[in-house]
Order: C-alpha cells, then sequence, then structure tokens
C-alpha cells in the first residue's frame, strides 16, 4: 500500500521528462505579470497605510496568481520544489503568512519578498537549479 502511494507521487509529481504544452511559456509569463499587478497593490497598501478593503482585491490575485503558478510548476516537474528556485518560493510564502502576526514589519517583509523574487528569477541557472537536497543542479 505504502510503495503504491509512493509510486503515484512519483509518477505525477516526478515524471521522466519534464511536461508542457503550446503556450506554457506565454502562460507563465501572464500570470507571472498579474501576480506582480497583485504584489504591487499590496505592497502599497501596506506601505501607505491604506484601508484593508481597497489593497485585499490585489492580495487576493496575488494569492491566486501564485497558487496558479505553483501548480504549474509542479505538474510541469516536482524537482523543482527541492531546487533553489522552488525553495525561494516557499521562503517567500511564509514571509507573506507571517506579516498579519508581525505588525511594524510589513514593508521590511514584502519588500524582502521583491527582492528575493528579483534575485531567484534572475540569478544564473546554475544557481536556480542547484539543489542543496542533492548538493548539485537538478
Amino acid at each position: 500500500m505504502i510503495k503504491e502511494k509512493a509510486f503515484i507521487i512519483k509518477k505525477y509529481f516526478f515524471p521522466e521528462k519534464s511536461r508542457g504544452f503550446k503556450g506554457k511559456r506565454w502562460l507563465d509569463i501572464s500570470l507571472r505579470s498579474i501576480h506582480l499587478m497583485g504584489l504591487l497593490g499590496v505592497a502599497g497598501g501596506f506601505i501607505f497605510h491604506v484601508e484593508e478593503s481597497i489593497w485585499l482585491p490585489y492580495f487576493v490575485i496575488t494569492l491566486i496568481s501564485g497558487f496558479a503558478m505553483v501548480m504549474l510548476s509542479l505538474w510541469t516537474h516536482g524537482k523543482w520544489l527541492l531546487q533553489n528556485r522552488g525553495l525561494a518560493i516557499i521562503f517567500k510564502l511564509f514571509l507573506f503568512i507571517i506579516i498579519p502576526v508581525t505588525p511594524g514589519y510589513e514593508t521590511f517583509l514584502l519588500l524582502s519578498i521583491v527582492l528575493i523574487s528579483g534575485v531567484s528569477s534572475h540569478a544564473p541557472a546554475k544557481f536556480r537549479y542547484y539543489s542543496p537536497f542533492y548538493g548539485r543542479e537538478i
């Protein structure tokens, strides 16, 4: 039973070859752009102390687009979670989640998320595809 479940997880999350489809790159670019627009609205809301009702729709956009990007990456290949690029997402999500319980640090946390995003997205492939679990690129 456990071996069967492990096989199913491996089959769906760790295929032999990465999955894709025509237009996947453009979907990813579109989701990233929408995600940035949402984060901009959330950050502006916190930085300029705007009422929650104004920045909340941007928060929803950020969550939905971020979730869609994670699901697309996981569907493509689960190794993404074991690489620096996936670990950066997990860390950014952690920073995002702790914002409500760390009053006074909202701006710092949001700027940290943007900084991590910029570095992890534009770092050389050697860094992005490196896995600390494997000690090499995967």
